[in-house]
């Protein structure tokens, strides 16, 4: 408690200072005034001490400094006068509407232009001078003049400190706009790395583990030319991912994205992957040949669609047909991709679950819908349906 009253250096230097000053001016002999009831020297250094105590609380206690500092001045008229008391006292006002509360600092310029004011016109009248008005000019530069600079200061330090306030604000968004979008491009760069992968490596699982169950010259090498181009299908993938992903490389050619035109590659892949598991995929495309092209994100959305449905379906599905179908109504693309729903026979590949997550997540980034579940077949057999429906405008060009 007491080191937070404690005054600080410019309260110390200011006080010293202007002592010092004032008994400068005592010992030459030099005051403001003469003729008054205390006129002799001495008393004048009673105000002088005082408005120097009052200099030590400008700023931890400026109600205090003022108060103080007010009763110097008005003690130090009735003697020969100090110009370091009255330059002091100038300090104090500045520092009791700075340092004070935001009320203080409200009242102050208005309490000190109505003194001026009252203590001109009541001059003016009594001496009935022009003279007088110099008396009103004074006043207002030791009182007024002063608060009005602390309340101009104050006003700086106050924007001030609200400018640094709204640029750490604007940082601290900035931050978590940053780390947003770390987040999103990890999720993204994940969904990327499953899709693309996942297919591949599980026709590899599937297939190797043919090859290791069936004592067949035959099955084991068509097995290991299916797991030979996956593999390489799969590196070729990962090269594509790892060129998107590094800055400056070797490589200035920008890696395209696949397209609902790959679509007929795709499916042939997956016929030649799940033919030992009694898998045939067909395509179904009712889309019209001469409508719009879509934008690339669709696109991409799309084909990472069907290509996990896919994937899924040579993991899980049991043997029948296993159907893309494409369709546009207005502003929507329609992708579903249906396949019998029950036990796999023969060897399957283990599941996550990240594809349905990440099929989800692409048809939320472009604010369609999704649905993956199982639904009764025409023939009794349940089905596993997976349905998107993709706007084919941008969210941002929609908005």
């Amino acid at each position: 408690m007491l080191t937070s009253i404690r005054p600080d250096r410019d309260a110390v230097a200011l006080a010293v200072s202007g002592l010092l000053g004032g008994l400068l001016l005592w010992l030459l002999g030099l005051h403001t005034q003469g003729g008054h009831p205390f006129s002799a020297s001495w008393v004048t250094l009673v105000p002088l001490t005082a408005m120097a105590s009052a200099e030590l609380l400008r700023r931890n206690a400026p109600r205090t400094a003022l108060a103080v500092g007010t009763l110097a001045l008005v003690a130090d008229q009735f003697t020969r006068g100090s110009l370091a008391t009255i330059l002091m006292f100038t300090d104090v006002m500045y520092a009791a509407v700075l340092y004070g509360t935001p009320a203080a600092a409200r009242r102050l310029p208005v309490a000190t232009l109505l003194v001026t004011v009252a203590s001109t016109i009541g001059f003016l009248a009594w001496f009935r001078k022009p003279e007088a008005l110099l008396i009103g000019l004074v006043i207002g530069l030791v009182s007024f003049i002063p608060a009005l600079t602390g309340v101009s200061v104050r006003s700086h330090r106050t924007a001030a400190d609200a400018a640094r306030l709204a640029a750490a604000q604007t940082a601290r968004l900035a931050e978590m706009d940053r780390t947003q979008a770390v987040i999103a491009e990890r999720a993204r760069m994940a969904r990327e790395l499953h899709d693309m992968v996942a297919n591949h490596l599980s026709a590899v699982a599937i297939h190797s583990t043919a090859a290791l169950s069936i004592d067949d010259p035959e099955t084991s090498r068509n097995a290991l030319k299916v797991i030979r181009e996956n593999s390489v299908e799969g590196l070729a993938e990962m090269r594509r991912l790892i060129g998107l992903l590094r800055e400056g490389g070797q490589d200035d050619t920008p890696a395209a994205a696949p397209t609902l035109a790959a679509l007929d590659t795709l499916i042939e892949q997956t016929n030649a992957n799940g033919a030992s598991g009694g898998l045939v995929c067909t395509l179904e495309d009712t889309r019209d040949p001469g409508a719009d092209a879509l934008p690339t994100p669709v696109e991409l959305a799309a084909y990472r669609i069907v290509q996990e449905s896919l994937t899924n379906a040579l993991k899980h599905a049991a043997p029948g047909p296993v159907v893309v179908r494409l369709g546009r109504s207005g502003e929507l693309l329609t992708v579903e991709v249906t396949s019998v729903f029950g036990s796999r026979t023969g060897p399957t590949a283990p599941g996550s679950g990240a594809g349905l997550v990440g099929m989800r997540e692409r048809v939320a980034l472009l604010g369609g819908t999704f649905g993956a579940a199982a639904e009764p077949g025409g023939d009794g057999a349940k089905i596993w349906r997976v349905r998107a429906e993709l706007p084919v405008r941008e969210r941002e060009m929609r908005e």
